[in-house]
């Protein structure tokens, strides 16, 4: 009887044990401790780019003005170098060759202005008698009655003059903000071109001192071939302007253009040190004014500018860049386009200079092996060798490319 009660009791007991409700899956899991830093750091990461490149917009501008001010002190580099080398101050030598600049610049602007204001009354006095002319032309050609007085009148009273002289009293603000923000981004590019100049040594010790002596080396074979590079194509250009200057000076001179020689510096000037839009400013003002001798005369000089452009883009630039700053022409025609796609008219300015300095500097790296004497190379073909289409067509399905040919019909006897 004891057995069955303890038997009875284990069997009241078991039911109990298999009643005990199981524990869920995860019930007790936790979040791993890596999950919270790691969401904190995403996010750490995201603001920090976000603050980055906000940061890099809004300095983009200066970014830009730094990177003029830094070409032009290479092109300057070597006037300073030897200034300095022959015992004068580095700063002092690099004040007087910008001094120089300046003068210069400023001679020609004024000298430029005065003659075009000079011309611009011209045309406002002789005005009425080409609007004389004009009409005559339209009575004469057309059986109308027009007159001088009914058409300055009706210009007078016109909607479109009427709009257009409340926009330009409206815009004279926003004129003055944008000469006085390029004023100040020119004094900008002009101080930091100095300071680069003046303390170049300094500088280039200064990035030195942080990098190991093989990277040392090789900063300093930039540095130099940049100033190599940069100059050769100031020269470029200022040969290209020279050319151009004669040519259209020998062209003015013999239309009786008045003001020959400043409106061909004007155009050797403008149309190669201001890309993209150059040669149309440079081409703009000596139609003016020979407008004011002769209408035909503009149209002649239009013809000749345009005659001219397509004579230097596609004989002389290409020849004269690519041998000045060592890089082929179709590689400089593409990096001004790049570079006018990437920073506008600063990059088609800088884009020759900086290509041909990345190529000199990795023409070291890049290994260079003999060429072999394979006709091929010139674009000649090698006769007899069955390497063409026909040869490939008269071989045999099951032939291999090592063997003959199979003869042609007419080679066969007859």
């Amino acid at each position: 009887m004891a057995r069955t009660d303890e038997t009875g009791q284990a069997d009241a007991q078991a039911p109990e044990s298999h009643t005990e409700p199981n524990p869920q899956p995860g019930a007790g899991a936790r979040m791993p401790r890596w999950l919270p830093r790691s969401m904190v750091l995403a996010l750490l990461l995201v603001g920090v780019f976000q603050l980055g490149s906000w940061a890099f917009h809004q300095l983009l501008g200066l970014l830009i003005n730094i990177l003029i001010a830094f070409f032009l002190a290479l092109a300057i580099e070597p006037a300073v170098s030897r200034m300095a080398a022959r015992g004068m101050r580095r700063g002092l030598a690099a004040f007087l060759v910008f001094l120089g600049l300046v003068v210069a610049t400023s001679g020609f602007v004024t000298l430029l202005g005065s003659v075009l204001a000079e011309q611009v009354i011209k045309i406002a006095e002789d005005l009425p008698a080409y609007l004389d002319s004009v009409i005559n032309w339209v009575n004469a050609h057309f059986n109308t009655d027009l007159k001088r007085v009914d058409v300055q009148e009706g210009l007078l009273r016109s909607a479109w003059l009427r709009e257009y002289v409340e926009n330009s009293a409206t815009g004279v603000l926003d004129v003055s903000a944008q000469v006085l923000g390029g004023l100040f981004e020119l004094l900008t590019i002009t101080l930091f071109s100095f300071y680069f100049a003046a303390d170049g040594p300094r500088l280039r010790r200064a990035i030195c001192s942080v990098l190991p002596p093989a990277k040392q080396a090789e900063v300093l074979r930039a540095w130099e071939i940049a100033v190599a590079k940069t100059g050769g194509y100031i020269h470029s250009r200022g040969l290209m302007a020279l050319v151009s200057g004669v040519a259209h000076y020998i062209m003015l001179e013999s239309l009786g253009v008045p003001y020959a020689p400043v409106l061909a510096m004007w155009v050797g000037l403008v149309s190669q040190f201001i890309p993209t839009i150059g040669t149309y400013l440079a081409g703009a003002l000596p139609m003016l004014i020979a407008f004011t001798v002769d209408p035909w005369y503009a149209l002649w000089v239009l013809i000749f500018v345009v005659v001219y452009q397509q004579f230097e883009n596609y004989l002389l630039q290409p020849k004269l860049t690519a041998r000045t700053v060592d890089i082929h022409p179709a590689v400089a025609f593409g990096s001004v386009v790049a570079g006018t796609a990437l920073l506008g008219a600063v990059g088609a300015l800088i884009a020759i200079p900086a290509v041909a300095t990345l190529q000199a500097f990795l023409g070291a790296y890049v290994k260079r092996y003999d060429v072999t004497d394979d006709p091929r190379v010139e674009g000649h073909r090698i006769r007899g060798s069955g390497g063409g289409l026909a040869g490939r067509l008269r071989r045999l399905p099951g032939q291999k490319a090592g063997e003959p040919a199979m003869a042609d019909a007419t080679d066969s006897p007859s």
